[in-house]
């Protein structure tokens, strides 16, 4: 008596192990694959006063080299209108000069662990910086987000 049958059960049985194996033989081949770094690991806290302030201290990790840093900052989700250009010592949205690195007129051409930054989004930037506000500060390494900083105003 033949049971034709028994071949489909073969053959699928078969085919499903293929499958498994060489999804196992994909699975080994990216999980070697190097994973790109971020370049920086430096670390950062953020204070925000209700009064716009912002104070940034890298707390740990690599240098960040200034002229290569960028800064964005949101208020409750919305990018500010006008976004500090890094180094400066004054400019539109701001009020006065930074102070710590990122400021022009300093000598460091790196912001290295231990050292603060601060700057104060001025009134006529839009949004305005208010208690309660959810403030967001991205910093970037020629493109590359290096930290994102969040915290409310008080």
């Amino acid at each position: 008596m033949r049971r034709p049958w028994v071949s489909l059960v073969v053959g699928t049985l078969l085919l499903i192990a293929l499958v498994v194996c060489f999804a196992a033989l994909i699975a080994v081949a990216f999980g070697s694959m190097p994973i790109a770094s971020s370049g920086s690991d430096a670390a950062f806290e953020m204070e925000v006063g209700a009064d716009g302030e912002i104070e940034l201290d890298h707390v740990a990790g690599d240098p960040v080299a200034v002229d290569e840093l960028s800064m964005t900052i949101s208020v409750d989700g919305e990018a500010l209108e006008h976004q500090p250009e890094i180094p400066f010592s004054g400019t539109t949205g701001f009020d006065g000069p930074p102070s710590g690195p990122i400021n022009a007129r300093s000598s460091a051409s790196e912001w290295s662990a231990g050292e603060s930054v601060s700057l104060e989004v001025a009134g006529t930037n839009d949004p305005e910086v208010t208690a309660g506000d959810r403030v967001t500060v991205t910093l970037t390494v020629d493109g590359e987000t290096i930290a994102r900083e969040e915290t409310t105003a008080s």
